[in-house]
């Protein structure tokens, strides 16, 4: 067996244990918060509806879902080349981001504990779900010969200090931006049983409702900060974080989009599929969503992505130093241009819609 075939174009720490992809603006980000603010928040405005949530964690519903079967068992040395590549990157990437999960989790239920015992329990219980999936997908990484070592990740990486404020926006779509990728590369394959390649996929059914709840527990969290989500400024971040998200997907995936090909999918029409569904699920709870149908916004995207992915050619290529950061400078400045022109644009206000469900 090739050794480049084993382990594509991947450094290790030692044999088998990948080192972390680089951290760049587009990659997942570990978060910290006010802990103490947390602590003090209110949640008497929706208390009924977490503690409804909070059955639901208990339930537990996949408590027995993720379980490598006999599926698993078998040589996937035929995945090789770009494709393999791509898939450990997209396993990595998806390891990350619910691993970063449960750390901020685990530590919000570890401080919250003694004074906000209803966040607590919560937090714990979608910080035990998040390891599930981190371990899962960490496992399924050793079938390529690689996998990653988490307690080194923990403290290698970088943490981001957002306000709780900025912590529920940013979870909340992370969690349902997840539930539509997952759901919607499990229903693909459902139809398409001949372009699923690896059986992690038939396990997204269940694990995307994972998501979903922990979606819905901050939905209820912001529903119970009415501040949050009532003023001018909470319509211009509710903005900046849809249009973070999105961007960061778009820019992703398009860049990868073999890996979704191998799939049988379309990288384009899937993220726009996903971002349409994501924007219409945010405006349940923000206060407006982005006019995501408009053209200009898709032509606005697709122009950042051609930019970002000439840009990436910059990096990759073998020019000195000096050269890269003058051939650089134009993509970059496009990339934000249509970022600023992006976030110009105008919002679909949620308030102002009759008949809309807040």
């Amino acid at each position: 067996m090739v050794d480049s075939l084993k382990k594509p174009g991947f450094e290790e720490l030692k044999p088998g244990i990948k080192v972390p992809a680089k951290e760049t603006i587009l990659t997942p980000r570990f978060y910290t918060t006010d802990f103490d603010e947390m602590a003090k928040m209110d949640i008497s405005p929706n208390e009924d509806e977490l503690r409804a949530i909070l059955e639901e964690f208990r339930a537990d519903y996949n408590r027995h879902h993720f379980v490598r079967d006999a599926e698993f068992e078998q040589s996937w040395d035929h995945i090789d080349g770009e494709t393999r590549q791509l898939f450990i990157e997209f396993l990595e990437r998806s390891c990350t981001a619910e691993f970063s999960g449960f750390l901020l989790y685990k530590e919000l239920a570890r401080k919250l504990k003694d004074k906000n015992p209803l966040l607590a329990e919560c937090f714990s219980l979608m910080s035990r779900d998040e390891a599930r999936h981190a371990g899962f997908l960490n496992k399924a990484m050793t079938d390529f010969n690689m996998s990653l070592d988490l307690g080194f990740l923990t403290k290698s990486r970088s943490y981001t200090f957002f306000k709780p404020k900025f912590i529920f926006y940013a979870t909340y779509l992370s969690e349902k931006i997840g539930y539509w990728r997952y759901i919607t590369i499990f229903r693909h394959l459902e139809s398409h049983p001949e372009n699923r390649i690896y059986p992690i996929f038939r396990f997204f059914d269940n694990w995307c409702q994972d998501e979903n709840r922990h979606g819905d527990f901050f939905d209820a969290i912001m529903k119970a900060q009415p501040q949050f989500l009532n003023d001018w400024k909470a319509k211009l971040w509710s903005r900046f974080f849809l249009l973070s998200v999105f961007a960061t997907m778009y820019l992703n995936d398009l860049q990868r989009s073999g890996f979704y090909a191998s799939l049988g999918l379309n990288a384009r029409d899937y993220d726009l599929h996903v971002i349409n569904k994501t924007n219409e699920t945010a405006g349940r709870v923000f206060p407006v969503i982005l006019d995501v149908e408009n053209p200009k916004f898709v032509a606005r995207m697709d122009k950042a992505a051609e930019a970002f992915l000439k840009l990436n050619k910059v990096i990759e290529s073998n020019q000195p130093k000096a050269v890269k950061f003058f051939q650089k400078l134009p993509h970059i400045g496009s990339i934000a241009w249509q970022m600023l022109r992006l976030y110009l644009m105008k919002p679909i206000d949620m308030v102002a819609l009759e008949g809309t469900v807040r």
